[in-house]
Parts: structure tokens; C-alpha cells; sequence
């Protein structure tokens, strides 16, 4: 029997695409979703945090509409900003340097051709100042980040974020000028009405409910008999699909490793809903890397499904061991919300929070070649770690179903 730990994306994924009904599915909470569920309250719809669909794959994004039936999905053409020195300019932010103030615009070219020229970096702070220079990384790029990923970017691999990371040339940045081009992956995106949790819905329509367990807490894994145990049973496997993070797996399975390799942030998420609409009637998100905001992130659900109230997702990231007061943050993303010109006299009537942790993994060279070697070992026990933090990568959510359904083909083709 195939045992799937986790009924979120990857899991769910997999057991749409595996052509078998010889499968049972595990998942710690009480009902699906993992990261991608959503919460109805006070008639605010929101999500754990912004899980907008940039689908890249045709066939992907018909099979879950599809499966959604008469939902209402949104096609989006991305509308983001970035707010630094009191103004808004155009994400991604090294295509829109003209739109400085003129001093700054200076500095952000000059640094752009004066830079040292390589062909190689030791980190992903090294090129972000050898592919853009001096100006551009320190007004956005570093300080962004920073905040996002809460640790020093010279801990971080240069292709950390794959083919998420905005690159552009030098050429294109200067064509930009007169030619505006914001293209990026997720310059166009989808997003059901009723919330991320349709997608998830769309997964569960093609499954039987009774191969899928909730409450299922999972305290070891015996690769040598092949028995999972759970807080309440034992369950033999041929087979473990997994997308739990990737070294709590190693610890369940007694596999040594360097805890130090697998770290990574976490992030506080506020949802928060509004008794009228405000300012900002344009932006599906704003990226904030100022140090005078709390928030790295705040997204505007009332600007992509057109309610008449304001309904924000605010995004706070933290390192892997800090405390978070929840109250106190609440209050200073309020306060930061005014000083950022984001509510301005509009009342708070609703309000939900979530702690992703973890929410983003930090990837380097030694945790790749780690995980690459600690794969080999699981996969020799038929054990096979997918999505975002059981392969421990940056990736898009289309991109763990793209997985799932290559692995379940790949295995099928095995047999």
C-alpha cells in the first residue's frame, strides 16, 4: 500500500495521479489543506496567506478548474508596487529604477555599469551587488530579503530562488524606460472567489474519502520493517509519499543529520478585514523593504475578487527561534498601516492570524548536497520526499502538483 503523509497539495496531488485505489492518505490535522485552506469569518474570505495560482501548464490549471465546477475563478493581470521613500514604483523594482527620485535613478545606473563584472558568486547576496550593483541592492533587494527570509543572505545559495527571482540585464532594465514591461512568473495569476481551499477542493473531488485519515500524528518510521506508527496505530507500507518538512522526515525515519543544514523562517500572517474600502483600489500587493515597517508584504484581497470592503493579508517574517508576540504585532502592523498610508480613518471589524513554520527554507550548497545524498538513502526504502518542504526547494504551488503527477507516473511505469 501506498502511504501518503499530508493531505495538502503535493499529497493530494499525488494520489490524483497514481491510477491506483491501493493508497491511504495521513494527515495530522483535522481536515485538509495544509498551508492552502481558508478561512471564512465576518464575510471576509482569507487564506493562510496569498496562494495565488501563476500557472504555466495548461493542462495543470484546466484539471482543477475543471474539478471546481460553477466556482468562480478570477484571471488576474498583476497589478504590484513597491513603497520605499514615501513613494510607490513598479515591481519588479531593477526594471523600474527610472521611476526614483532623479538622484537615486543616478546612483541605481551608475552602480548598474560601474559594477565588477562575474560569471560566478559565492552567494545570493554576492549577486544580487555583482548583477545589479551597489544602489539597486541596498534600496530593495538586500533589505527585502532581509526581511522575507530573516537571516543573512550570504547564508543563502545564489539560486535560492530559482527562476522566481526577478533577473533582468542591463539592456532590458534600460528598455524598460521607455518599453514598460513588468513581466515576471507570476505576472498573471488565477484565484477561485471562495478562497485557495477550491483548489484543494478540485484535488479532493476525484478521491475516495474513506482512503483519507485526519488526526493522524506520526511519531516514527521504521524503514527496515516498513511500519509507520502513530499516536493511535501502527500501519504497514510498500511505499511513503511525503510532503512533511524534509528534516523532520530524517528525524522520523532515525536518519543522523546536520540540523544545521535545514534551517529556515517563519512568518506571521494577519488577516484583517475593514468596515469600508480604502485608499487603494489597484494593487493586488505592495512589497515593503523599509526597515520602518513591520511587514514585509501586504496583499489586497478586496482588489482581486472586487468586494466593496477592504480585506488585507499582512505578511511579518521572523527567524526560525523567535517569539512572537501576536497582540503586539497586531497593534504595531496597524500602526504601520497608517504610516504607510494603507488605512486612513477605515475600522477594523475582523481579523484572523497564522504562524507558517516554516515558511521559507533556506537553501545552500551543503543543504542540497545533503539532501541529495539523504534522498538516495530514503528512496532505497521506497520513501519518496516531495513539494516545498519535503524537497526542501522555493517552488510554486503548480509546481508541486507537476511533481506529484511526475512522480506517480514515474512509479506507475516502475511497476
Amino acid at each position: 500500500m501506498d502511504i501518503i503523509i499530508g493531505a495538502g497539495i503535493s499529497g493530494l496531488s499525488y494520489a490524483n495521479f497514481c491510477e491506483h485505489q491501493n493508497y491511504l492518505i495521513l494527515e495530522r490535522e483535522s481536515e485538509p489543506g495544509g498551508y492552502c485552506k481558508t478561512v471564512i469569518k465576518d464575510g471576509f474570505i482569507w487564506d493562510y496567506s496569498g496562494h495565488f495560482f501563476h500557472f504555466r501548464n495548461p493542462e495543470i490549471e484546466q484539471y482543477l478548474i475543471k474539478n471546481m465546477g460553477d466556482e468562480e475563478v478570477v484571471r488576474v493581470n498583476r497589478k504590484a508596487q513597491i513603497k520605499i521613500q514615501d513613494i510607490l514604483i513598479d515591481f519588479p523594482f531593477q526594471k523600474n529604477i527610472h521611476q526614483l527620485s532623479k538622484e537615486d535613478f543616478i546612483n541605481c545606473l551608475v552602480d548598474l555599469f560601474e559594477k565588477k563584472e562575474s560569471d560566478s558568486f559565492n552567494s545570493f547576496k554576492e549577486m544580487l551587488y555583482g548583477k545589479f550593483g551597489k544602489s539597486i541592492s541596498e534600496m530593495f533587494l538586500v533589505p527585502y530579503n532581509e526581511k522575507l527570509y530573516a537571516c543573512d543572505l550570504d547564508t543563502l545559495d545564489v539560486d535560492a530562488m530559482g527562476r522566481f527571482f526577478p533577473f533582468a540585464e542591463k539592456e532590458q532594465i534600460i528598455l524598460n524606460f521607455k518599453n514598460k514591461s513588468s513581466d515576471s512568473y507570476n505576472s498573471i495569476f488565477t484565484y477561485p472567489k471562495n478562497g485557495a481551499i477550491q483548489y484543494i477542493n478540485a484535488l479532493l473531488k476525484n478521491l475516495n474519502s474513506n482512503n483519507i485519515r485526519y488526526n493522524e500524528n506520526i511519531i516514527r518510521i521504521d524503514i527496515n520493517s516498513k511500519i509507520i506508527y502513530t499516536e493511535s496505530s501502527k500501519i504497514k507500507f510498500s511505499r511513503i509519499i511525503t510532503s512533511m518538512p524534509f528534516d523532520k522526515l530524517l528525524e522520523l525515519c532515525d536518519i543522523a543529520y546536520n540540523k544545521k543544514l535545514y534551517s529556515s523562517n517563519k512568518v506571521l500572517v494577519f488577516n484583517l478585514g475593514f468596515d469600508k474600502k480604502g485608499i487603494d483600489k489597484a494593487n493586488h500587493w505592495i512589497y515593503f523593504p523599509e526597515k520602518k515597517y513591520c511587514f514585509y508584504r501586504v496583499g489586497f484581497y478586496d482588489n482581486i475578487v472586487y468586494s466593496d470592503r477592504m480585506s488585507l493579508y499582512v505578511e511579518l517574517g521572523f527567524k526560525k527561534d523567535d517569539k512572537i508576540d501576536i497582540d503586539k504585532y497586531r497593534a504595531q502592523t496597524l500602526i504601520d498601516l497608517e504610516k504607510a498610508g494603507i488605512i486612513n480613518g477605515e475600522k477594523l471589524i475582523s481579523y484572523h492570524e497564522v504562524i507558517m513554520d516554516p515558511a521559507y527554507v533556506h537553501i545552500n550548497k551543503n543543504s542540497n548536497q545533503d539532501k541529495i545524498e539523504k534522498k538516495i538513502i530514503l528512496e532505497n526504502s521506497n520513501i519518496y520526499s516531495i513539494g516545498r518542504y519535503g524537497d526542501w526547494k522555493y517552488c510554486s504551488i503548480e509546481d508541486n502538483i507537476i511533481e506529484a503527477r511526475d512522480l506517480a507516473f514515474k512509479l506507475k511505469n516502475e511497476n
